[in-house]
């Protein structure tokens, strides 16, 4: 349902607002005012964005996210310059992606190129109005060239799921060519990045999912072995598909439901790297295991600008183009979060919102 605010039309655009906490109902389609333009920002025309493990969270509770309600959702996407200054380094009808931390440019972390440990980064969606509008206005440093290989789609999934998958396997883990790399819960987003881009290196990968249609397409797109952790063992099929080594990364977002199974499928010396833990945050450390095999533990999230770059970069190179499960229109969120919340997307879920679309689903 659309909704006004009082606003004459020319001035406001449509936008999915997040209005409370609960479930869908909370999530709601209207009419809100256009964002203005400051200076130093870029006024960008959304084409599309798409759905993350964290619209989810913020619909549900957001707790320990500051936040002030209505805000717009969405945390990444794909759009058209239609303002800028004449310094900016961007140009009229540029199309660009979004870099979604905005972040202080003055603490120890952004003086060192880590902005994405700001002390005071505001993310777009969670912190501050995000990407679920036909209108965002954001610094102008957020605002990338997009990849030309790519639908304005395709480039819609960036900024959170590429870049955090990137994080994850380069700066994080520093894969290297022929290691052996175990993906968790694949058919996300995020790991399907990984299994891209992991292959694009070089890496042997061996996919886990409780669902055997995603093994399959996951077998398709490249992965070299897979596992059904709701009827394999994914410890003894690692040691079987290794030759009782044990594999050198660990690629995890699961959580406390593969935790154990994680730690013990590593090699002596390996790099489990996570980013998320949808199944629970507080497993059993396993400390022995740790320092006996001197294991390394890695948290990441999201991404540094540069390595958005460098990730971008990468994959107009290699000419990689994102999974997409499924193009949606502003009306059906709510069948698509839901879709989202039962893990039944193999790949990204993208939100269309400009009638201007360039083909790519």
């Amino acid at each position: 349902m659309i909704t006004t605010m009082g606003t004459t039309l020319s001035e406001t655009m449509q936008a999915i607002r997040l209005v409370g906490h609960g479930g869908n109902e909370v999530v709601e389609l209207v009419q809100c005012p256009k964002p203005r333009r400051q200076e130093g920002e870029v006024l960008v025309r959304m084409l599309a964005s798409s759905l993350n493990q964290v619209d989810l969270y913020m619909r549900n509770s957001g707790a320990g996210i500051t936040h002030v309600l209505p805000q717009i959702m969405g945390l990444e996407g794909c759009g058209v310059i239609e303002a800028c200054d004449a310094d900016s380094g961007l140009y009229l009808g540029q199309r660009v992606v979004l870099y979604p931390g905005v972040t202080c440019g003055r603490c120890e972390f952004c003086e060192r190129g880590e902005e994405v440990l700001c002390t005071r980064m505001a993310l777009l969606g969670e912190h501050r109005h995000g990407t679920w509008a036909q209108w965002v206005s954001v610094p102008a440093r957020n605002a990338l060239p997009a990849p030309a290989h790519l639908s304005d789609e395709q480039a819609a999934t960036l900024g959170v799921t590429y870049l955090t998958a990137w994080r994850m396997l380069v700066t994080q883990a520093q894969l290297q060519p022929n290691e052996t790399v175990l993906i968790m819960g694949i058919g996300g987003g995020v790991s399907l990045a990984g299994l891209q881009l992991a292959k694009a290196m070089g890496a042997r990968c061996i996919v886990a999912s409780r669902h055997a249609h995603k093994l399959r397409q996951a077998m398709d797109m490249g992965a070299d072995h897979g596992i059904d952790v709701s009827q394999q063992d994914v410890v003894e099929q690692v040691m079987q598909i290794t030759q009782r080594r044990g594999v050198d990364v660990v690629f995890e977002n699961v959580g406390a439901a593969l935790w154990s199974a994680a730690m013990k499928s590593l090699v002596r010396g390996g790099r489990l790297v996570t980013c998320g833990a949808t199944t629970g945050d507080q497993p059993a450390a396993d400390l022995r295991r740790i320092f006996i095999r001197q294991l390394r533990i890695l948290g990441s999230t999201l991404g540094n600008r540069q390595e958005m770059l460098d990730m971008m970069a990468f994959m107009q190179t290699q000419g990689l183009k994102p999974h997409i499960d499924e193009c949606v229109e502003p009306g059906d969120i709510h069948q698509a979060l839901t879709k989202l919340e039962r893990s039944a997307q193999f790949g990204k879920l993208v939100l269309r919102l400009s009638p201007l679309q360039a083909p790519g689903c």
